[in-house]
């Protein structure tokens, strides 16, 4: 049976406001390579650990639930990753398979509840993949745009956030499906990345216009069909106003309001009713049904040059408490991640 070194990050303390590396710590550890007797479990090495925005609302200590448990202080933090299991009692993983699930902020995890993990499908493919385009990131961005936001061909869409993980993916297949697609970022380089990779057809910075309504009739001036919503805020109440008859709004994300102690209030509701907007939160594992359609398609698509997909990568289990801070303030390029192990 053996033990090894499993360098783990645990919450320090619950967070108020906007986190910071010290809310998180990296201490020493150990892990046993092997399952309990009799149970189903497997034990995994860690290779690419997501960071996502979502994993904020887990470091607060809410009083209210949430549709995902808190984290325990001076307990490990859990997050998506891409794995190699070391062993297993379960019948359907053996010691060398890949997966993508839920595991820990470590370098090695005995996962019990295999329900939401996936088998890797294309190994063909970079494994980082399955943190961003091929896992979470892009089953969100394929449902909340398709599923949710009914697209269809000659659409006019506005993506926020959309330099990140999933806001890159909604642009393209916007594109793929037919549609006018453009895209708010909080950088000039992000703008033209999204111009000139990306294939939107437009790209504004957010944080250079004084005037979210006056730029949204500038780059719409027939108005809204879709709107990808990844911020919330200032952003959503001037789409509202720039949004067509019947327009879609598929909310995913609101990360200007994540930090904020007292949440900002939205001014322009009533253009819902005056438009007939439908406007749809949603969560994606509800949607984990549709994640092998959505594999085989994603995966077609990167092969055949259709989509293409930027990755923000930081190195070492001690790097991921800055990775993580980072995207509260802008510093990543595409999908973030870190690489635990390259394996």
């Amino acid at each position: 049976m053996a033990e090894v070194s499993n360098k783990r990050v645990i919450l320090k303390r619950y967070v108020t406001g906007f986190p910071s590396e010290e809310d998180m710590e990296l201490v020493p550890a150990t892990a046993r390579l092997a399952v309990p007797p009799g149970s189903a479990a497997v034990v995994v090495k860690n290779l690419y650990l997501s960071c996502d925005p979502y994993l904020r609302s887990r470091m607060s200590g809410n009083d209210e639930p949430s549709h995902v448990p808190d984290f325990v202080q001076g307990e490990v933090l859990t997050t998506l990753g891409v794995s190699k299991v070391v062993e297993s009692g379960h019948q359907d993983y053996k010691p060398g398979d890949l997966v993508w699930g839920l595991t820990g902020c470590e370098e090695y995890t005995l996962i019990t509840d295999l329900q939401s993990h996936f088998k890797i499908n294309h190994p063909e493919l970079p494994l980082s993949y399955y943190t961003g385009v091929l896992g979470m990131p892009g089953l969100t961005a394929y449902v909340g745009f398709f599923d949710v936001a009914k697209a269809k061909k000659g659409d006019y869409v506005f993506v926020s956030a959309a330099s990140g993980a999933v806001g890159q993916l909604v642009g393209q297949l916007a594109k793929i499906s037919g549609c006018y697609v453009v895209g708010s970022a909080g950088s000039d380089e992000k703008v033209n990345l999204l111009k000139t990779k990306f294939g939107f057809d437009d790209a504004f910075n957010y944080k250079k216009e004084q005037d979210l309504d006056a730029t949204l009739k500038r780059c719409f001036p027939e108005g809204i069909d879709i709107y990808f919503e990844n911020v919330g805020g200032a952003m959503l109440d001037a789409v509202l106003l720039n949004m067509r008859m019947h327009g879609r709004v598929s909310v995913c994300g609101m990360i200007s309001q994540y930090n904020l102690e007292q949440r900002e209030g939205v001014r322009n509701l009533f253009c819902i009713i005056t438009k007939r907007i439908r406007m749809e939160g949603f969560i994606v594992r509800d949607h984990y049904g549709s994640y092998r359609k959505f594999e085989e398609e994603m995966a077609g698509y990167l092969k055949e040059g259709k989509i293409t997909y930027v990755e923000d990568v930081a190195e070492g289990i001690e790097s991921f408490p800055a990775a993580l801070i980072g995207l509260f303030y802008g510093r990543n390029i595409g999908k973030q991640l870190v690489a635990v192990a390259r394996e």
